[in-house]
C-alpha cells in the first residue's frame, strides 16, 4: 500500500503512476542493464527513458555503455551491440552523497579525528 500511494503522490521516489501511463502509451522497450534498470525509447519523438530498480531515482545508477545510449551518443542500444567496455572504465559505483558510506575526511563535523593543519606552501594570487 506505501508503494501505490508513493508512486500517485512523489516524483522523487522513483517511478511514478504517470511514468508507467506515459510508457505504455508511447514508449517501446529497448533493454535492460545488469542492475535491474529498464530502458524505453519513445515510438514518436527521440525521447530515451530509464524506470530506476530498486525504486529511487539515482541518475549515477546507470552504467557506461547505457550512460552514453541515454545521452545520444549512440544509437544503437547496449542490448543489441553487445556492448564491451573500454579497458579505462571503471566498474559502476553507487554516489554514496547523503549516506552513512559518505566520505567524511578527518576534522569534517561528522568524523571524529582532528583537521590537519596548514604547512604554509600556498601562496595567495594578488593582481600586481
Amino acid at each position: 500500500m506505501k508503494q501505490f500511494l508513493t508512486e500517485i503522490f512523489s516524483w522523487w521516489g522513483g517511478n511514478t503512476w504517470g511514468t508507467r501511463l506515459w510508457i505504455r502509451r508511447f514508449g517501446d522497450y529497448v533493454g535492460s542493464d545488469e542492475f535491474g534498470n529498464r530502458y524505453y525509447q519513445d515510438r514518436k519523438a527521440n525521447r530515451r527513458y530509464v524506470t530506476y530498480a530498486g525504486g529511487l531515482a539515482d541518475a549515477s545508477a546507470i552504467p557506461p555503455g547505457w550512460h552514453g545510449w541515454m545521452h545520444h551518443r549512440s544509437d544503437v542500444a547496449p542490448a543489441n551491440a553487445k556492448y564491451e567496455p573500454h579497458p579505462w572504465e571503471k566498474a559502476h559505483q553507487p554516489n554514496l552523497t547523503g549516506t552513512a558510506a559518505a566520505y567524511r575526511p578527518d576534522g569534517s563535523l561528522l568524523n571524529k579525528g582532528e583537521r590537519p593543519r596548514v604547512t604554509g606552501d600556498y601562496q595567495a594570487w594578488s593582481p600586481e
